[in-house]
């Protein structure tokens, strides 16, 4: 979805999902890159006694083949009471070693949903301030892919695969003194095969990291691709492209299940070669043991006793090898994560200290102070300036490509103004925090976004709550405002009417319309109004210009447009040609002066006068 179509309302900024007053704080800043440690740090709370209760768990789990061996030599030596005693013990062990092992998950996953919930609201906070040049470089699909399949990735990493981690550690700490306090030879003998996983887990770990990378970038494009289709699937049935449509998405498809296989069959060939590494210890003590037992320095239970500590040694060594794939995809799903987070936006707030302007101190008179704006070296908006008092009116007007929606987004700090050419009541629009200019200053774009909703909470989005029955009675009145209610009533489902991905159920002009509405709703106190009426007809036009002078009473109005009629209404007029302005003065006196805007008036007429008549 690209930002320049993107139509913000002035409680956009405050619509932003709120971390929890629970969560610690995470670090913000723009250059900051999000590490595993720096993540887990963040929740080391749940993480801790997550890790406190993995520690009881693997140590009750411990217990057992020790208690195992107990039992077993009570058998062998015919003392049956004290293996029935033993065996009742290991019973209650097993029964901690359940609790305390659920209770670990519970934490640690938690912690790993936890981490996740708040990506997502950084992520969702970082792209509510990116403008139009990081939309650019990153598509919508791609977004989406961050933001979901990756960020399943990061929880996955710092959830299933902390707990294992730890679980490894522990298991290690608790059973390998065990182990060495009943037979070093055995122990020493049993481990042999262990170091072979180092290296294996070594030699995976850079292919695993960059076949994970690969599979992330590939579900990316596929799901970008998705996206594109969908959103533009009444050109591709009306220039019959399904078939084209299908061959690029199979291509991605097949580009995606090729990376996925890739990284399948490398996580599916170490799994094997890890598993014999464990069966391989378990016959050393089956084959070393039975030796030792035949000797007299070991005894039967002390081999079921190795066996178990084995298998718990085993299990968590073998899991590692797993963890190295989470912690390659994991890693790389983190850092195309971090590309979104530390995203430079374009108008970054620059307010600070005591003199901070509020809402209070706004009334709506502006001025423009030879503004300029450059994009690859060609002069958009070159020298303009202009001054509108609070609650006054002013059109400006010109040929397409002359500057007219760069100035209108200029003006309303939608791309980066420079310093000291914009002002607001006196005050330099950089100065102006973005929550307080978004709250007083609204910008309806010509080209309307519609979120796939009802027109009701389309319109009514611009109060903050559009489900609010006072909002959807206002909504309702704005849109009979914008001469749009009698069309809606037509509708099956009348307000309550879905309108579809970006509005693709309704015509331009409705779609004009409902962006009109929503922009009255706001009732800021300065109206930015670019070309509202581009898509309408001109008895529509007639009505909404209506709607649009009672909209601006005891507020300021640019109105950008290229239709004469409706700068006529205007107290005054600009007119640009190639970003500068030509011609500036009250309707009237651009008529009578004779420059470009007098030919657009006449070009007008006539055109008018031809459509009569047809």
């Amino acid at each position: 979805m690209s930002v320049d179509s993107v139509e913000v309302a002035p409680s956009a900024a405050r619509n932003s999902t709120p971390a929890r007053a629970s969560d610690p704080p995470l670090p913000t800043a723009p250059e900051a890159r999000w590490t595993v440690g720096s993540l887990v740090r963040a929740h080391r709370r749940e993480f801790a006694i997550g890790s406190a209760f993995l520690v009881l768990s693997t140590t009750f789990a411990a217990l057992i083949p020790q208690l195992i061996r107990g039992t077993t030599n009570a058998i062998v030596t015919a003392r049956a009471d004290d293996g029935m005693r033993i065996a009742v013990a290991m019973m209650v062990v097993a029964v901690l070693a359940a609790i305390t092992r659920v209770a670990s998950r519970i934490w640690i996953f938690n912690g790993g949903r936890n981490i996740e919930y708040r990506l997502r609201g950084e992520m969702l906070a970082r792209l509510h301030t990116l403008g139009p040049a990081f939309f650019r470089g990153m598509s919508a699909g791609e977004v989406m892919s961050r933001a979901t399949n990756d960020l399943g990735q990061v929880r996955l990493l710092v959830g299933f695969g902390a707990l294992n981690i730890v679980n490894a550690l522990v298991a290690y700490s608790v059973n390998l003194p065990l182990m060495f306090g009943r037979s070093w030879k055995l122990t020493l003998a049993s481990l042999a095969p262990f170091p072979l996983f180092l290296v294996l887990t070594r030699f995976f770990a850079k292919p695993l990291f960059s076949r994970s990378r690969a599979t992330q970038d590939a579900i990316g494009a596929l799901s970008e691709r998705v996206q594109q289709t969908l959103a533009g699937m009444r050109v591709v049935r009306a220039y019959q492209l399904e078939g084209p449509e299908t061959k690029s998405f199979s291509k991605l498809s097949n580009e995606s299940l090729e990376a996925n296989l890739s990284l399948a069959r490398l996580r599916g060939s170490l799994w094997p070669i890890l598993g014999t590494s464990a069966a391989i210890a378990a016959l050393i003590v089956l084959w070393y043991g039975g030796t030792l037992v035949r000797r007299g320095e070991a005894t039967v239970g002390d081999i079921l006793a190795f066996q178990g500590h084995i298998a718990l040694v085993a299990w968590p060594t073998v899991a590692l090898g797993y963890i190295v794939s989470i912690l390659a995809r994991g890693k790389a799903s983190l850092e195309r994560i971090n590309q979104v987070l530390v995203a430079q936006p374009d108008v970054a707030d620059e307010s600070s200290g005591d003199s901070v302007v509020k809402s209070e101190d706004l009334r709506g008179g502006l001025r423009v102070e030879g503004l300029r704006y450059s994009v690859d070296g060609r002069a958009l908006v070159d020298g303009v300036t202009f001054s509108v008092p609070a609650g006054g009116s002013l059109a400006i007007v010109g040929k397409t490509g002359s500057g007219k929606s760069v100035l209108a987004q200029l003006v309303t700090r939608m791309l980066p103004t420079p310093k000291g050419a914009v002002f607001i009541d006196g005050h330099d629009l950089c100065t102006v925090p973005l929550a307080t200019l978004r709250a007083n200053v609204c910008l309806a774009q010509q080209e309307a976004f519609l979120f796939s909703s009802t027109i009701a909470r389309n319109i009514a989005f611009a109060t903050g709550d559009p489900d609010l029955p006072d909002n959807v009675r206002r909504a309702k009145e704005a849109a009979t405002e914008v001469q749009l209610a009698g069309e809606v009533a037509t509708m099956g489902d009348g307000f309550d009417t879905i309108v579809g991905e970006r509005g693709v159920q309704l015509s331009g002009g409705q779609k004009q319309r409902v962006s009109l509405a929503r922009a009255l709703l706001a009732a800021p106190k300065v109206l930015v109004l670019d070309d509202p009426l581009s898509a309408v007809d001109a008895r529509t036009e007639s009505l909404i210009l209506d709607a649009i002078d009672r909209a601006a009473q005891g507020r300021t109005l640019l109105l950008v447009t290229h239709r004469i009629a409706a700068a006529a209404r205007c107290d005054r007029v600009i007119v640009l040609d190639e970003g500068r302005v030509i011609e500036e003065g009250t309707p009237d006196e651009l008529l009578r002066n004779g420059g470009l805007y007098a030919r657009l008036a006449e070009h007008q007429r006539l055109e008018a006068e031809l459509e009569a008549m047809e």
